[in-house]
């Protein structure tokens, strides 16, 4: 297990990373806890989600980001369910934006590196989908995990609704994953409130963004009922 240390760099000695976002306060979920240590299944969120990556083929190094003020809890929670996949841990940021930057500034440098970036709370994500996206983001530069939408959409814009085509709508999954040189220039830029995820602030720099296809399943647990609905998906 590790210790916080959000200064030393990761050793060179692999060429997969993940950096799993876990900054969810638990607002929306109406939870004095944070969201990704509610249990699903008797387990806390984020240890379904990092197990889902140390099962793969890609066997990636794990970053978890998480607020400085969460370290001791999220070590404690490890020790009562005996949790002992390794990890590094890495305080969290003011947004997203600089929780990411707080994770990729200790992946050594490397032409060969591939970096996912996930979210704590997607903890269905398949191995199918984890080993897909760093397969093709190493021949294609990234792999954006995304799912087409099943309802018709409408744009609201100066309170003027008009419809959109839904076979050209896709809604944004993670993992997205990318070569680590094109990820790190990108964070070097300046933060920018349109940064909704890692895709828009790589294609802030001009690059084509490639999706690749999700899972349904893949939720994101934000709200009570996404909990009940994880423990169904799972015993599926």
């Amino acid at each position: 297990m590790s210790l916080p240390d959000p200064i030393s760099p990761l050793s060179n000695t692999k060429s997969n990373y993940v950096i799993i976002v876990a900054g969810g306060s638990g607002t929306r979920m109406q939870s004095v806890v944070p969201k990704q240590f509610l249990l699903i299944n008797g387990k806390p969120v984020l240890m379904h989600t990092i197990e889902a990556f140390h099962k793969t083929e890609a066997n990636p190094s794990i970053i978890i980001v998480l607020h400085a003020g969460f370290h001791n809890y999220w070590n404690q929670l490890c020790i009562e369910h005996h949790f002992d996949i390794p990890f590094k841990l890495v305080n969290g940021g003011e947004t997203r934006f600089h929780s990411v930057k707080n994770g990729l500034d200790i992946i050594p440098d490397n032409v060969d590196t591939l970096v996912a970036i996930h979210d704590a709370v997607r903890a269905l994500t398949s191995k199918e989908i984890i080993d897909k996206s760093y397969k093709y983001a190493a021949e294609h530069g990234n792999a954006i995990t995304a799912v087409k939408s099943r309802d018709s959409v409408r744009q609201l814009k100066n309170n003027i609704s008009v419809a959109l085509v839904r076979d050209e709508i896709y809604l944004v999954q993670t993992p997205q994953t990318f070569q680590s040189a094109q990820i790190k220039k990108a964070y070097l830029q300046p933060y920018n409130t349109k940064f909704t995820d890692d895709a828009s602030v790589v294609e802030e720099m001009g690059e084509k963004i490639n999706l690749i296809e999700g899972n349904y399943n893949n939720i994101k647990i934000t709200f009570p009922e996404d909990i009940a609905i994880a423990e169904l998906l799972m015993k599926c």
